[in-house]
């Protein structure tokens, strides 16, 4: 039997697809799996031994025209709802297709169907959830398992994985033991967080007692300078594996809803995560750290001073909750 998988879009997700991926080996112990990802997420398969072949999707060829060399295959699933991967799963014309996408995209929802012939209908819609706060969205990890249990796979593994070596953990091993890690994403800096604020908050988790450390995305990066000057131990943009060597040696991480927030949970480390005020419902049951102690909290709908203040202190509150526990 030949399976083939594909998520292309981003690092984290992909890391919520893992247990997924997993229980397609284990219900097919004896298939051949080929895991199609971007040059961007393959980072997090690289070690994986629940997959035979990795290929990348590469930028300059159409999915479908890429989906079309994977004609033969008896199973083809897109674990992402989009339409990159829905219709590369589509081109290989497998015996049996399979993908999901969201309960009111009504136009993916009949155009999906021209691709697979299996589709599961996620309950996910960020303005139903606002409208209906009783209703409840399955986790990402748990709608992705019901998903590979349509195309066949019946043994369920629920573990996140993540492969570190040995020398991934001594490359932070001159770090702080058990620090309270704060990860510096885009949404610190931006609607109902400031750099300003961010860097309070820096300074009231260091009044909590556990070392500090802070580190940034490639993205982040110009803001360390902001926060080495208030003497704060900070680590730049490290290797995709090392970073999580760093999350697996913290006591706790505090992050905003980004890819860090799934790392941390595949190295099984407690974390508060700062949701965006729009769609905190929907986002907040989703993509909340999966079978991990957790505090979920809700950046302001504004960036006046009191908003903040109130903003930091549920944070180190939920923080001390964490590291007390």
């Amino acid at each position: 039997m030949k399976i083939l998988l594909s998520r292309t879009d981003r690092i984290g997700d992909l890391i919520l697809s893992t247990p997924a991926i997993a229980s397609v080996r284990a219900s097919f112990p004896d298939a051949h799996i080929t895991m199609v990802t971007s040059a961007y997420n393959r980072v997090v398969m690289e070690r994986s031994n629940d997959v035979d072949e990795l290929v990348d999707l590469p930028r300059e060829i159409r999915a479908a025209t890429f989906g079309a060399r994977f004609r033969g295959y008896d199973i083809a699933i897109a674990l992402a709802p989009r339409s990159t991967d829905i219709r590369l799963v589509g081109a290989s014309r497998a015996r049996l297709r399979v993908g999901y996408t969201y309960v009111r995209r009504w136009v993916a929802r009949l155009t999906a169907r021209l691709d697979l012939n299996r589709v599961m209908i996620s309950p996910a819609d960020p303005e139903l959830c606002e409208r209906q706060p009783e209703r409840v969205v399955p986790h990402e990890v748990d709608q992705l398992l019901d998903l590979v249990a349509l195309a066949g796979a019946r043994v369920r593994v629920t573990d996140l994985r993540l492969t570190l070596t040995d020398e991934d953990r001594r490359a932070t091993s001159a770090l702080p033991r058990d620090p309270i890690v704060l990860h510096l994403g885009q949404r610190w800096f931006s609607q109902g967080s400031t750099l300003a604020g961010t860097r309070h908050l820096a300074a009231e988790l260091r009044e909590l007692g556990a070392p500090l450390v802070i580190s940034t995305a490639a993205e982040t990066e110009s803001f360390a300078p902001a926060f080495e000057a208030q003497g704060h131990t900070v680590v730049r943009s490290l290797p995709f594996h090392q970073w999580a060597a760093l999350f697996e040696r913290a006591r706790c991480i505090v992050t905003v809803d980004t890819g860090a927030t799934h790392v941390a949970s595949a190295v099984r480390r407690p974390t508060l995560v700062a949701f965006e005020h729009r769609y905190f419902r929907l986002n907040s049951q989703e993509w909340a750290p999966y079978d991990v102690p957790s505090v979920l909290v809700r950046k302001p709908g504004s960036e006046n001073e009191a908003a903040l203040a109130a903003f930091r202190a549920q944070i180190v509150r939920g923080v001390k909750e964490l590291i007390d526990a």
